[in-house]
This record gives structure tokens, sequence and C-alpha cells, in this order.
């Protein structure tokens, strides 16, 4: 089995559009989405190797480092037979829904 590091990324200006959302609404939205991601991490729990959220971001240069934002919602890293077999397990995952989101399938190979 080869590792994969998958990334949900979702433009930081819908996500903060979607703040503003009326609350009735959003709660009906998210409790929906909440549902088909825990179906969709059942369906393929025996890939899923870790799970977490992106948090505050902190980019680094030769400069210095500072305060940074991005794309990324959340990660996780799963083992799949290839990469076309791990990116298509994801082609009808929920977090789609979201406008303009994506997900990155990564093969992490050792270095060296």
């Amino acid at each position: 089995m080869k590792k994969f590091l998958v990334l949900y990324l979702a433009p930081a200006a819908v996500i903060e559009e979607w703040s503003k959302t009326d609350p009735t609404k959003k709660k009906d939205a998210e409790e929906k989405m909440q549902g088909e991601w825990r179906k969709w991490m059942s369906d393929h729990a025996a890939m899923i190797l870790d799970m977490g959220s992106g948090g505050k971001t902190k980019r680094v240069l030769s400069t210095g480092t500072s305060d940074a934002k991005n794309d990324i919602v959340l990660y996780s890293f799963i083992e799949a037979q290839s990469h076309e077999a791990a990116a298509k397990s994801f082609e009808s995952h929920p977090h789609l829904q979201i406008p303009q989101s994506s997900i990155e399938v990564m093969e992490v190979r050792p270095m060296g």
C-alpha cells in the first residue's frame, strides 16, 4: 500500500461568506453535510490513517516569519493501492459541495 497526503481546500473568501449565512439555513446545511461526511468516513475507514483540521498559519521566508492564510481546511493521511485509486475514492466526497472547493491527493514518498 502507498501512503498519500490529502488536502481539503476551500477559498477563504467562500468560507468567510458562508459565515454570514442565515443561522437556520447554515445549521441545516451543516448538519446535512456532517451526516454525509460521517457516512463517507465510515465507508472509507479502512484507508484513513489520520485526519486533522487546518488552523492558524505562519509563513516562514528567509526574511522572517509572518501570519498567513491559505485555502487548507482539513488534511488526512490515507493508504491506497495507487495514486489513481486514492484520488478516485474522493470523487464523490461531500467536501466538494462547497463552492470552488477541491481536494488534492499527493503521494508521500520517503526522502532519498
